[in-house]
């Protein structure tokens, strides 16, 4: 087979990209592993950047029909005896423009929207149930059952997930950092109008809820390292018990819950790729970041990564440049933003990671702080929802900590805000006359 771009994995980044290209006229080849839904936990939460991408593929109202709308994230810190001590709020509102707003949807059938897409043009090619065995020269070896495949391609994307074929042929180490927490993650029932994100911590204990459409909440309750198959030996009730003390409005929703074996353990890690790109190979999502999932990041950043890397290609093949030197504007568009929201994210992991009610006190400061100050609040969302990038200094920092007074900006205008996001030179330099 022959194909001007091959992509190894076929999850939402992988299937994003082959849209975008398909869209453009570019013929591309996806090979995925799996022949059926996935049962292990992937990225549900939508963010705004990830939604503007999507209606740039003409896709915004499908998936937005097929989701559940989350404005606002609530924050509500406990004491020991489980009494609420603070609530904050976390408002995308705070955000100008139509991308307002997250949105939780399943993930396989945001996979099957993205494919079902894709398929509508001829030049897209979908080899399910299909294993990347190894990538070298011009040609990937696949294997379907028995059958041996070979592709040949101009470029050859992995979007395959952190154990990836492509950047092992690419040669490319990772160093991974692990955490002293892991998660325990399901989907169960959850009240109609229980619609908007939240987040309940103790100094000792976290439990995030996510409402999905179809009157489903997808929950990650953290747990200290190792102490999973001890968990699972204990009845089902004791599972219920942990999340309704956090969560007295999910009494006799959760329980609807019988087996621990619906419940899944998710472990964190964080790696970060020296470099996404050589070649003709190019790595994306997870294949070249992994991050701690604190609000979907993951699947997001394969999202963003996908829409520039396929803007690129298809102006490559467009234009008649197609050398793989001009590969190089991928890297230089992505990695700064992706080290922001690995960095971001750590941070985050961190101020949930420790067991103590000093940690406890300094979160719960920080977060209404965050609320409270106009800048640190739309920085915060700004950041997360990936429609730009506003570092936080010194000055955010010791209003946080308590040192110096909030903000009463009333200067945050709209028009102030926008300035604050990515402009389409800033996601596709290479369009400026004379460099592409």
């Amino acid at each position: 087979m022959k194909t001007d771009v091959f992509i190894s994995g076929g999850g939402v980044g992988g299937l994003t990209l082959a849209l975008k290209l398909a869209q453009r006229g570019v013929n591309v080849t996806v090979a995925e592993r799996l022949t059926s839904k996935t049962p292990a936990y992937k990225g549900e939460l939508l963010q705004p950047k990830s939604m503007q991408i999507f209606d740039g593929l003409g896709l915004f109202e499908e998936i937005e029909e097929r989701s559940n709308e989350i404005k606002v994230l609530d924050m509500l810190e406990l004491s020991s005896t489980l009494a609420v001590r603070d609530q904050s709020f976390l408002d995308y509102s705070v955000l100008p423009g139509k991308y307002n707003a997250a949105y939780m949807a399943h993930h396989e059938e945001l996979k099957s929207i993205l494919r079902e897409a894709a398929s509508q043009y001829p030049n897209f090619s979908y080899l399910g149930g299909t294993t990347v065995k190894k990538i070298d020269g011009n040609a990937a070896h696949l294997q379907k059952g028995k059958e041996k495949l070979e592709v040949q391609a101009d470029y050859f994307i992995g979007a395959e997930g952190r154990a990836s074929v492509t950047r092992k042929a690419m040669d490319i180490e990772i160093k991974q950092t692990t955490y002293n927490h892991h998660f325990l993650t399901v989907t169960f029932p959850r009240a109609e109008n229980f619609r908007d994100g939240k987040i309940i911590s103790t100094y000792n204990r976290f439990l995030g809820l996510f409402p999905l459409p179809d009157n489903q909440v997808r929950s990650v309750y953290l747990i200290p390292e190792g102490d999973y198959q001890e968990l699972k030996e204990k009845p089902i009730s004791h599972f219920h018990k942990l999340y309704t003390d956090l969560a007295p409005s999910i009494d006799g929703y959760v329980q609807q819950l019988q087996d621990w074996k619906k419940i899944q353990l998710m472990i964190p890690v964080m790696f970060h790729a020296p470099s996404y790109v050589k070649e003709n190979k190019v790595i994306i999502g997870d294949a070249a970041h992994a991050v701690h999932p604190m609000a979907g990041e993951g699947m997001n950043m394969a999202i963003q990564d996908a829409d520039v890397l396929g803007e690129l290609l298809a102006d490559m093949a467009e234009s008649g440049k197609r050398s793989p030197e001009n590969l190089h504007w991928f890297e230089k568009v992505r990695y700064k933003r992706a080290e922001h929201v690995i960095q971001l994210s750590h941070l985050s992991a961190l101020a949930y990671s420790f067991p103590f009610r000093t940690v406890s006190y300094l979160r719960t400061r920080t977060v209404e702080r965050m609320e409270e100050d106009p800048i640190l609040h739309f920085k915060q969302m700004l950041n997360v929802s990936g429609l730009g990038m506003w570092k936080e200094n010194v000055r955010d920092r010791f209003i946080q900590g308590g040192i110096m007074p909030v903000r009463r900006s009333r200067d945050l205008t709209s028009d102030t805000k926008e300035l604050k996001y990515f402009t389409r030179e800033e996601d596709y330099p290479w369009k400026v006359e004379g460099l592409l």
